[in-house]
Order: C-alpha cells, then sequence, then structure tokens
C-alpha cells in the first residue's frame, strides 16, 4: 500500500504504562524482540549515521505526548488509506489497481491485529473537527510535525502488548 509514499513501519512491544517511552523506541528503531519487519525509508540515508532516529527528531516523551491526539476506530482506517501519498487524503486511492473496499480491508486487517481494545493517536488535526473523529475526504490539514520535514504525519496504535507505528514524511 505504501510504495509511493515515504513511510516508517514499525511494530514494538509495549513495555511502559506510558506508551510513548515505546513511541520513542520505536523512532530509534530499537529492532522488535520476535523479529517482525516493518518499512523504513530512511534505514539507508546517511544522516542516520548523526541521528539513530532520523529522520524523526529526538523530543522527550512530554513533547510527543501533546501533539497527539486520539480518534476512533474508523479515522484510523481511513488515515492508515491517506498515508498512502503525500497530502493526507483519501483522493489518492483511485491510483492503486485494487479497488476502495479491498484497499479498506487491508487497513482493517493491520488494525485487526493489534486487537479490538487498542486505541489510535495521530498528529494530525484540523480546525473545526469533532473531536476523535477525522474526514479525510478532504485536505486542509494541520500537522503536528515529529521529524526534519515540513510535512509528516502518521497514526500510532497502542494494545496492552505491541504499539504500532505508521508514518509518511513529506517537504515541499
Amino acid at each position: 500500500m505504501y510504495e509511493d509514499a515515504y513511510p516508517y513501519d514499525a511494530t514494538g512491544p509495549r513495555r511502559h504504562e506510558n506508551w510513548v517511552l515505546d513511541v520513542l523506541a520505536l523512532m530509534a528503531r530499537e529492532p522488535d524482540p520476535r523479529g517482525w519487519t516493518g518499512l523504513d525509508d530512511a534505514a539507508q540515508n546517511p544522516e542516520r549515521e548523526a541521528s539513530l532516529t532520523y529522520p524523526f527528531v529526538a523530543h522527550p516523551p512530554e513533547y510527543i505526548a501533546r501533539r497527539l491526539q486520539e480518534i476512533d476506530r474508523d479515522s484510523a482506517e481511513n488515515l492508515l488509506l491517506a498515508l498512502t501519498d503525500d497530502g493526507c487524503t483519501l483522493a489518492n486511492l483511485s491510483r492503486f489497481v485494487e479497488s476502495e473496499e479491498e484497499l479498506r480491508a487491508m487497513a482493517r486487517t493491520i488494525l485487526a491485529r493489534y486487537g479490538d481494545s487498542a486505541s489510535f493517536h495521530t498528529n494530525v488535526n484540523k480546525p473545526g473537527h469533532v473531536s476523535g473523529t477525522l474526514d479525510f475526504t478532504s485536505s486542509g490539514w494541520a500537522y503536528s510535525p515529529l521529524s526534519v520535514y515540513s510535512e509528516d504525519y502518521g497514526l500510532i496504535v497502542v494494545s496492552d502488548t505491541e504499539v504500532g507505528m505508521f508514518w509518511n514524511f513529506a517537504d515541499y
């Protein structure tokens, strides 16, 4: 799903009550003890030699927590699809050979692996939106960047045992 994006997708164990600490471990690319792989387009970037978190900026947990908001499961499904390209909208789905329903089934499969009680968090916001719900059929998003890029947006999925991170980066 993410072939035209600049993704960072990873899952790791949840080891802390404050799950933002587990997000920091994902940003620093601590290896998943189960050996699961993710997508990391920046893995071979020379900038990584100077910063293990590149393209993420090393921030304290409080900084990251203030930039995230909880969203509902439907918004998380839509966000996984909106992350497939720059702009963070669902307009990009037309370029896929799979139908929108097939793509939605893929997104639901990804979210299902974290269980029914998972919570969903993002750094994407839109002025005037209903708290917890985001509509990705339009543009005009506000981002609270966590990276060196002018735009980065993503989804963090938190379960009792795992934390997943699905991110895309853009620079205009």
